[in-house]
C-alpha cells in the first residue's frame, strides 16, 4: 500500500501536497474525535445495556454524514462558492434526530452521543463562508453538553473544545485558501510575462524587419525603373537591395536568439542611411539626451522613419531632441489633411504602449506643411 501511495505523492505538486496533507488532517481529526470519545466514555455506555448499540449506530451514521459535509466544505476554499445545501442539510437533520436520541437513552450514553454528535457536526460546518450556519453550530455545540449534564462548569468545557475546533478547522482551510491564491497568482504572473514576451517580440519583428523590407521595396523599385532606362547604377541598387536583405536576415536571427538591444546611434545611422538611399535629406541633432532614454528615442527614430519611407513623399527628415524633454521628429511629406492627427497604424500603435509603460507620452500630428512624431519623456528616466 505505501509503495503504491508514494508515487502518487511524489507526482503531486506542492500546492497539491498541501491540499491533500490539510484535507486529510480534517478527516482524521473528524474520525478520531468520535473514536476518542466513545473510548473515554465506554464504562457509562456499558452501563446502558441496551443503549450500547444506539449509541455506536448513531454515532457511525452521524461521522459519516459529516465526513461527506467537511469534503464538500474544503471544496470551497478558497472561493467563495455557495453553501452546498444538500450534505449540510443533511448534517444538521441527522444531528437534531441524534441530540433527540440523547435525551431518550440514560444519561451516560446520552451524553457520550451528544458530544460525539455535536464535536463532528462543529468540525464538518464550522468551515463555512456562510458565519451564520458556523456561529449556530458552535451555540449548538455549548448548549447540548451542557443542557444533558445540567452542570453549568460543562458549558466552559464544551466552549472551549468547541472554539479549538473552530481554530483548527477555520486556520487550516483559510491557509489552504492562500497557498492556492498564491499559486493561482504565480502562475497568472507567468503566463503574463509569456504573453508579454510575445508581445516584445511582435513588436521587435514589426521594427525590424519593417524597416528593412521598406528600403527593399524603395530601392528594388528604383532599381527597376533604372533598369528600364537602361542605367548602369540599377546594379548598384539591386546591390544594395541585397545588403538590406542580408541585415534583415542577420538581425532576425539576432532578435530570434535575445541578443539583440536597441541602440540610439545604430538606428540613427541606420536612419541616415535609408534615407539617403531613398533621396531624403536627414538632420539630426539629440545632443544632450539622457543615456536612459537611448533606448526608447531609438524605438521612436525606427517607426518614424519605417513610416516615412512606406507612407510619405518627403525630401527632409529632422530627429532632434529639445531641452524640454521632447524627442521630435518630422518630415515635409505630409499626405494627411490638415488638422489631423494621421493613423495610428499597428507601429504606432505598439510604439505609444511602450513608452506608455516608460511614462513617456508620444503624439502624431500634423503641424502646418510638416507630420511631426513628438515624445514628451518624463525627467529622471525611464520608468
Amino acid at each position: 500500500m505505501s509503495r503504491s501511495l508514494w508515487p502518487r505523492w511524489a507526482r503531486l505538486s506542492q500546492v497539491e501536497r498541501v491540499e491533500a496533507y490539510t484535507r486529510q488532517s480534517l478527516l482524521v481529526l473528524l474520525y478520531g474525535t468520535p473514536v476518542f470519545l466513545l473510548l473515554s466514555g465506554s464504562d457509562r455506555i456499558a452501563d446502558g445495556g441496551g443503549a450500547l448499540a444506539v449509541v455506536l449506530g448513531a454515532s457511525l451514521v452521524v461521522t459519516l454524514v459529516a465526513a461527506r459535509a467537511l469534503r464538500a466544505v474544503m471544496d470551497l476554499y478558497p472561493a467563495a462558492a455557495p453553501v452546498p445545501w444538500r450534505p449540510v442539510g443533511a448534517l444538521l437533520a441527522v444531528a437534531v434526530v441524534s441530540t433527540g436520541a440523547c435525551i431518550a437513552l440514560p444519561e451516560g450514553p446520552g451524553r457520550v452521543l451528544g458530544l460525539t454528535t455535536w464535536g463532528v457536526t462543529v468540525i464538518a460546518l464550522v468551515g463555512l463562508t456562510d458565519r451564520r450556519i458556523a456561529a449556530a453550530v458552535v451555540v449548538g455545540a455549548t448548549l447540548v453538553p451542557t443542557v444533558l449534564t445540567g452542570r453549568a462548569w460543562v458549558a466552559l468545557v464544551a466552549l472551549g473544545t468547541t472554539l479549538f475546533f473552530v481554530f483548527t478547522v477555520r486556520a487550516s482551510l483559510w491557509l489552504l485558501g492562500v497557498v492556492v491564491e498564491v499559486d493561482r497568482s504565480r502562475t497568472a504572473q507567468g503566463e503574463l510575462a509569456v504573453a508579454e514576451e510575445r508581445l516584445r517580440f511582435s513588436r521587435d519583428v514589426h521594427d525590424v524587419l519593417g524597416r528593412h523590407l521598406s528600403a527593399i521595396a524603395v530601392q528594388a523599385e528604383l532599381a527597376a525603373t533604372l533598369a528600364e532606362r537602361g542605367d548602369e547604377r540599377a546594379a548598384a541598387r539591386m546591390l544594395e537591395v541585397r545588403e538590406h536583405a542580408h541585415d534583415a536576415l542577420r538581425e532576425a536571427r539576432e532578435l530570434a536568439r535575445g541578443y539583440r538591444d536597441t541602440s540610439l546611434e545604430r538606428e540613427l545611422d541606420g536612419a541616415r542611411s535609408l534615407l539617403q538611399a531613398a533621396g531624403i535629406a536627414t538632420s539630426v541633432d539629440t545632443t544632450g539626451l539622457d543615456p536612459a532614454w537611448h533606448e526608447a528615442a531609438g524605438w521612436v527614430v525606427r517607426e518614424s522613419v519605417t513610416n516615412v519611407l512606406r507612407h510619405s513623399r518627403a525630401t527632409l527628415v529632422t530627429i532632434r531632441w529639445t531641452d524640454d524633454g521632447v524627442v521630435e521628429v518630422r518630415n515635409d511629406g505630409v499626405t494627411a489633411p490638415p488638422g489631423s492627427r494621421g493613423s495610428d497604424g499597428r507601429g504606432l500603435v505598439g510604439l505609444r504602449e511602450r513608452l506608455a509603460a516608460l511614462g513617456a507620452t508620444l503624439h502624431a500630428e500634423r503641424d502646418g506643411s510638416e507630420f511631426v512624431v513628438r515624445v514628451d519623456l518624463p525627467t529622471g528616466g525611464a520608468a
